[in-house]
Order: structure tokens, then C-alpha cells, then sequence
């Protein structure tokens, strides 16, 4: 009896290393994003920390092409605070096509109003630059949802 007793507790406890094994490896492996949420999740980042700046490297060059940034348009961006950043919805419209409301709050660093926007933006696939263009531009701060 203390024979089998032993032998049992012997296995259990090689099978409690197994399982803590699997555990830990499965902890210290972060998972994988695609190119697409990885480039979408330092895009929130960027405005998330409100770095409009660097916000605005997402931007589609075709874009910026047609309409490019102003200095003042920038300096409007730094007016204000980023205090929240939420995906609505998202999909795929199309092959190379990426889609998502998002709904973002404000905080006008000058007169401590919050206000909340409705952010649509449209991504597209770049096969030459293989990454992500944000087409839509960087969020309307004067519109309010």
C-alpha cells in the first residue's frame, strides 16, 4: 500500500511539472499579430499618449499628396488630451481594405471640456511599401458625435 501510495504521489507530482511547464511556456510566449494589428496597435498608441505627430506617420502618402498638414493643423492637435479610445466595429470591406468606428474621447487641455468624437477610418493594404495607410486622415477634433 505505501508502495503504490508512493508511486502515485511520484507520478503527480511529474505531472504537476508538466502542467506548470506548459504554463510558464505558454506565458513567456507573447502571441503574434499580424502586420495589420500590429501597425494598428501602435497607430492607438500613438493617440492614445496624444502624439498626433506621430499619428500622423500612418497617414496614406497619396493623402498627404492631395492635402498636406499644416503646421497649425498639427499645433491644433497638441489643444488637446486623449482620455479614452474605443473600437466600435470593424471589418473588411474589400481584399486590402481594412474598416473601423472608433470612439474616441477628448479633453481640450485649455478649457478642461471633454467631448466625444466618432472616428471612421478607412486603412488601405500598400503591396509595394507592404504596410497599412490610414486614407481617412487623423480624427476630426471639432466634430462631436
Amino acid at each position: 500500500m505505501k508502495t503504490t501510495l508512493r508511486s502515485l504521489q511520484s507520478g503527480l507530482a511529474v505531472v504537476m511539472v508538466l502542467v506548470m511547464a506548459v504554463v510558464l511556456a505558454a506565458c513567456a510566449t507573447p502571441g503574434q499579430r499580424s502586420p495589420r494589428d500590429q501597425l494598428l496597435y501602435d497607430y492607438v498608441s500613438a493617440v492614445r499618449w496624444s502624439d498626433f505627430d506621430a499619428a500622423a506617420k500612418f497617414l496614406d502618402p497619396e493623402l498627404l499628396a492631395r492635402q498636406p498638414m499644416t503646421d497649425l493643423e498639427l499645433e491644433r492637435y497638441k489643444q488637446f488630451q486623449v482620455s479614452g479610445y474605443e473600437v466600435k466595429s470593424a471589418s473588411e470591406p474589400a481584399e486590402g481594405a481594412y474598416a473601423q468606428v472608433v470612439e474616441i474621447r477628448v479633453v481640450n487641455r485649455h478649457t478642461q471640456v471633454e467631448k466625444v468624437i466618432t472616428d471612421r477610418q478607412q486603412w488601405r493594404w500598400d503591396a509595394e511599401a507592404k504596410r497599412w495607410w490610414l486614407v481617412s486622415g487623423l480624427p476630426d477634433l471639432d466634430a462631436a458625435r
